[in-house]
């Protein structure tokens, strides 16, 4: 009998907090990070979005409280990768980029020619793969570096303000790699401050303030009619303070 592959959701946060010295950066959050449509975290600048990302990814460990992948608190980061909003570029090619991720990810040397070019046409960087990396615009950067955190086939999807400081039709192109991801089964999470952007791709919404979840749920029902004063403010363009 085939053994099911082992899954790394939901991501379970368990009465959480992270504190940097005495600096309380997450305070006592509870959340449920399970399968299907992108869940977005949006919230002022320095309420802790990041954090949270780099938490659920597991690249830092909660000062109180738990988090656990998939059931399990020690699980590797094999099934998740995630893009940072400013991604550094390897001095190589678009290509040869793509071509190092997948080394790192154990795919045999013979695949690799064959999912350079596939992951290139999925990030719609086609016939850009012979161009130096750090000569990209910065929109074509943020695509090569979702394609990179694409090759190892990842579960789940980190992005942190994947469309920061980029063009309408950068982003554009962004949210369509996001889309596009999503068909495919991998579960988004991502951090955004264009509510906007939160409208069109979101599933589920997560409001954070000052290092803690203010308010979460279906994206239509929270955009439509937010439950709390703070989600009334936020989504009217008000400042959270």
């Amino acid at each position: 009998m085939m053994r099911a592959p082992m899954t790394e959701l939901p991501i379970v946060l368990e009465d959480v907090s992270v504190r940097a010295r005495e600096v309380t950066i997450l305070d006592d959050i509870s959340l449920v990070l399970a399968g299907g449509p992108p869940t977005v975290l949006i919230g002022p600048n320095g309420c802790g979005k990041t954090t949270l990302l780099r938490l659920a990814m597991g690249l830092i460990a909660p000062t109180l409280g738990r988090v656990t992948w998939g059931g399990r608190e020690h699980a590797g980061a094999a099934h998740r990768a995630i893009v940072f909003q400013r991604p550094v570029m390897l001095r190589r090619s678009a290509a040869g980029n793509i071509r190092y991720a997948l080394t790192a990810a154990g795919v045999p040397r013979t695949a690799r020619d064959g999912r350079v070019d596939e992951l290139l046409a999925l990030v719609g960087l086609a016939g850009l793969g012979h161009r130096p990396a750090r000569k990209l615009s910065g929109g074509e950067q943020q695509r090569l570096a979702l394609a990179r955190a694409l090759a190892k086939e990842p579960q789940i999807l980190f992005l942190d303000e994947p469309t920061a400081s980029l063009d309408p039709a950068a982003t554009k192109a962004i949210e369509e790699i996001v889309r596009a991801v999503a068909m495919r089964g991998i579960k988004v999470v991502m951090s955004t401050h264009d509510l906007g952007e939160a409208k069109r791709l979101s599933g589920e919404t997560v409001l954070m303030h000052r290092g803690r979840t203010i308010e979460h749920g279906p994206a239509k029902a929270f955009f439509a009619a937010p439950k709390t004063a703070a989600g009334r403010h936020f989504i009217a363009g008000e400042l959270l303070v």
